[in-house]
């Protein structure tokens, strides 16, 4: 009899954004234990488990096969997307891997990633400069969660490039304190998210206490640096301790943006969007 997988908790804040329904392609799906527990829930008719490595990809066919369902996983050596054709998946999992390579797989496969219903991305390190990638290149960011596991804290993003969405939707623009941290984080009012901008805090404190006791220029460039990051913490702290201050930037970017033919709207999810024959309303704000 086949052990039941139990996911960690960043795998769960995954499987949570996995679209009902859709087939998914897991990209760097390691032991495969991903698309088996969405397939088991019943979350998802079929999923391709693929990865770029052998040695993973055949612990992924032998705990798929272990669990009787090589007949809805398909299991394909791939570098990225590029194994899979247009029409193959409706959305895809990539996570378990540093920022910059999750960008790169999403630049060389940008044909595919473009055309799925949604991404789901969970990058290892450089979390911001995913989030800047993702928004240079027209997706929208629905939603991010955040989620402590074994000691290290998790993101997990959600996004759909905007040709695939209502054309009377565009975003407003991020400011880079919410690239750097995450505008729906920030949000979000989970204590896990606070947590763990204090903790950034209290390390960029010690080495800002290191680099006082300093006396050299690079030590005084990087000083200017690290005082510069601090301020940029403090700013999205704030932003975690009350949503008045959000309300009140939310109605002073709609004054701003009056004026423009096309209104602009903030959304938090899929379902956050209001539309009128004319276009977004107002009402649709709710947020910067």
């Amino acid at each position: 009899m086949e052990r039941r997988i139990v996911l960690s908790p960043r795998l769960k804040a995954i499987a949570a954004m996995v679209e009902e329904g859709s087939r998914l392609a897991d990209i760097g799906t390691d032991h495969g234990y991903l698309p088996i527990w969405l397939l088991e829930e019943g979350r998802i008719p079929s999923a391709i488990a693929m990865d770029v490595r052998e040695g993973p990809l055949l612990r992924a066919k032998a705990h798929v096969t272990e669990h009787g369902l090589l007949d809805r996983v398909t299991v394909r050596l791939s570098d990225g997307f590029s194994a899979l054709s247009l029409g193959e998946a409706d959305g895809a999992v990539i996570a378990g891997m540093g920022g910059p390579l999750t960008i790169r797989i999403l630049e060389r496969g940008q044909k595919i990633a473009k055309s799925l219903r949604y991404l789901v991305l969970s990058p290892q390190s450089e979390v911001p400069a995913v989030r800047h990638y993702l928004l240079e290149k027209g997706y929208v960011i629905f939603t991010e969660d955040m989620v402590l596991d074994e000691g290290k804290y998790y993101t997990v993003i959600k996004a759909v490039h905007e040709k695939r969405e209502d054309p009377c939707i565009r975003e407003v623009p991020w400011s880079f304190v919410e690239e750097s941290y995450g505008r729906h984080l920030l949000r979000s009012g989970k204590s896990v998210v606070r947590e763990f901008l204090l903790k950034e805090k209290n390390t960029k404190m010690a080495v800002k206490k290191t680099l006082l006791l300093a006396e050299t220029d690079r030590a005084r460039i990087r000083l200017t640096q690290v005082e510069e990051e601090l301020k940029l913490l403090d700013m999205a702290i704030s932003l975690t301790e009350t949503k008045k201050g959000l309300e009140k930037r939310s109605a002073e970017s709609w004054e701003k943006d009056e004026t423009k033919k096309e209104k602009v709207v903030f959304l938090t999810t899929a379902d956050n969007r209001k539309r009128t024959a004319n276009g977004c309303t107002k009402e649709s704000v709710e947020g910067v």
